[in-house]
């Protein structure tokens, strides 16, 4: 299947509880390592919404509502704690506008747009990819999981607070380097 630019892998003709292989070819063992990962990762996606059948708009729809959320709490804290939520706000902005860099878009523009729209209580509006603008999630029917969204904002706060606890770095000596055997 074609979308866009993108070819994609459509999966049909398998009846409802039967079983089904799928064969991965590639030009080096990189290539088809990567193509198990991505399909790995797709079932499980699927696995997880199955069991959780719970979703959110995509396309930074979710992210957005999140950040603005964020920042009510942060404008009434007071002190530190005010600052560091607010950055967090603008954290979850950042991710759409990493999948529109990604993607090869104006991320500036695009979420100067979808802050307007969910300004305007347009809360469903996200980024859309294929056409490069904004676009109503809802209508365009792009979702994503819950638990794994829900996970991925788990991950990302942890990891951020196991960082903000590091007390000291511990620097050691640069490692001492042998003559280069490989001169140009």
């Amino acid at each position: 299947v074609l979308i866009g630019d993108e070819c994609l892998i459509r999966f049909s003709g398998v009846e409802l509880g039967s079983a089904c292989t799928v064969v991965i070819r590639g030009a080096t063992q990189q290539v088809i390592d990567e193509a198990e990962r991505s399909l790995h990762d797709a079932l499980c996606v699927l696995a997880a919404t199955v069991k959780e059948p719970k979703v959110v708009f995509g396309g930074g729809a979710s992210e957005m509502l999140m950040a603005e959320a964020v920042s009510r709490v942060a404008a009434r804290t007071a002190g530190k704690e005010a600052a560091a939520t607010e950055a967090f706000a603008v954290a979850l902005r950042r991710l759409p506008a990493a999948v529109a860099d990604n993607a090869g878009y104006d991320s500036a523009d695009l979420i100067a747009r979808l802050r307007a729209h969910h300004a305007q209580g347009e809360l469903t509006m996200g980024l859309d990819m294929q056409n490069g603008r904004v676009g109503d999630m809802k209508k365009l029917g792009v979702t994503e999981s819950y638990v794994v969204k829900r996970q991925v904002l788990v991950s990302a706060a942890e990891a951020a607070e196991m960082i903000l606890r590091v007390d000291n770095i511990l620097k050691s000596a640069p490692r001492r380097r042998g003559p280069d055997r490989r001169p140009c």
